[in-house]
């Protein structure tokens, strides 16, 4: 611990093992790794499809796969990060992600557009919030909490900032220029804030929590972890499906484009608003409690979504009650390890519970599509996806640890 007070800097809470530099530029870097290379494509896919002629369906594919590859490669990044810190992976992530985009930019065809998306998964996988997440973890325990509020409401901004500038780009550039300077962009911020920022002494991992295995195999296989894996997937399932279909439902009820489009934007804005509450909510809840209500106040705006088909202003008051939740939910997850068994192997842990989550969120805009029709309509998906969160909800109340917490 000498070695991390003489190289690391004081960021004015006291201890210096917590590097200045770091929190800054891991804001930079999600609100721009989040902009260029997640939120850009559904911004340049219709022009994409226009111009090339592949089915809708074959660009979304490949899109949905870079998210099932990036859970999947997460896990092997987390034990990564625990051994050795988060500098070179995240470093070598963003290479990645602009080599990524430069082969989706020059794709000739779709086996190559899908190349470029798989590695943009690699990339997402090392740069995105789970990554950054075990960085400030390590860093910052046990005042985490507050340093992963700030990047979350930082990387919150990312639609906000990169959406028009891309519609801007592709106003004036073919979608292709537009991909090439996005990864100018990218490279110009997220490479040498990941080579020189994350520079400081990755501290020793502390001991588990007393009354907690330390092995990370054991864990992963216990009965709280495996129930809470289960919660988080159906929760995140729900959830996507939810953001992804709002439009339709609002449009299958007659509302203009526009103001289904606000009513989702808005939503994203509750989105940053719920994450400021979300430290005073874990001081005030325990871990179990707090999953389970969350989980489940998911669950009831998504049945009042299905259920409310106006006026239009209680469907944006229910739009950005949603939005608020989604905003704990991440932070939830977020916290999810620290709080049940501390941040021995953080990164491990952590990387192995979103996978499955990762891999829901994939699949919820095709199977929501789906299962609309069958079931009669955008309303009866939405109750059938409050009762999927319900379900969550009551796995997430069996998910309780030996600490008490």
């Amino acid at each position: 611990m000498t070695d991390l007070h003489t190289h690391g800097a004081a960021t004015g809470t006291g201890d210096r093992s917590r590097p200045r530099a770091v929190l800054p530029a891991l804001c930079a870097t999600q609100v721009t790794g989040w902009g260029i290379v997640y939120y850009a494509f559904p911004v340049l896919n219709p022009q994409i499809t226009a111009d090339t002629g592949w089915p809708t369906g074959a660009t979304m594919a490949a899109f949905s796969l870079a998210l099932v590859v990036s859970g999947l490669a997460g896990i092997r990044v987390g034990r990564i990060i625990d051994r050795r810190g988060p500098r070179a992976v995240m470093t070598a992530g963003s290479a990645a992600g602009v080599l990524s985009l430069g082969i989706v930019a020059l794709a000739p065809n779709l086996p190559v557009f899908f190349a470029g998306w798989i590695l943009a998964g690699f990339s997402m996988a090392a740069t995105f919030y789970q990554p950054a997440f075990a960085a400030l973890t390590r860093w910052w325990a046990p005042d985490h909490v507050r340093a992963l509020t700030i990047v979350t409401l930082a990387g919150g901004l990312a639609s906000t900032v990169f959406a028009p500038v891309t519609a801007a780009l592709a106003a004036h550039l073919s979608w292709r220029e537009t991909y090439l300077v996005l990864a100018a962009i990218l490279a110009a911020v997220t490479l040498p804030a990941h080579a020189l920022a994350l520079r400081a002494p990755w501290p020793p991992a502390p001991p588990a929590p007393h009354g907690t295995d330390a092995s990370p195999r054991a864990v992963a296989r216990s009965r709280p972890f495996l129930l809470l894996a289960v919660a988080f997937t159906l929760s995140a399932f729900a959830m996507f499906a939810v953001v992804v279909t709002l439009v339709p439902l609002l449009l299958e009820r007659g509302y203009t484009t526009a103001q289904a489009a606000w009513a989702l934007g808005l939503g994203g804005a509750g989105q940053t608003l719920g994450r400021t509450l979300y430290a005073p909510l874990a001081r005030h809840t325990g871990t179990t409690v707090r999953t389970t209500t969350l989980i489940a106040l998911g669950a009831l705006t998504t049945a009042a979504l299905a259920l409310t088909p106006g006026p239009y202003g209680l469907i944006i008051a229910v739009s950005i009650a949603a939005g608020m939740v989604r905003g704990n939910l991440t932070l939830l997850q977020a916290t999810a390890i620290t709080d049940r068994w501390g941040t021995r192997h953080y990164g491990r842990l952590s990387g192995l519970l979103s996978a499955p989550a990762m891999t829901a969120s994939a699949l919820a805009p095709f199977a929501a599509a789906l299962l609309a029709g069958p079931l009669g309509g955008y309303p009866e998906l939405f109750a059938a996806l409050a009762g999927v969160a319900v379900v969550a909800a009551f796995v997430a109340a069996a998910t309780s640890v030996r600490t008490g917490r």
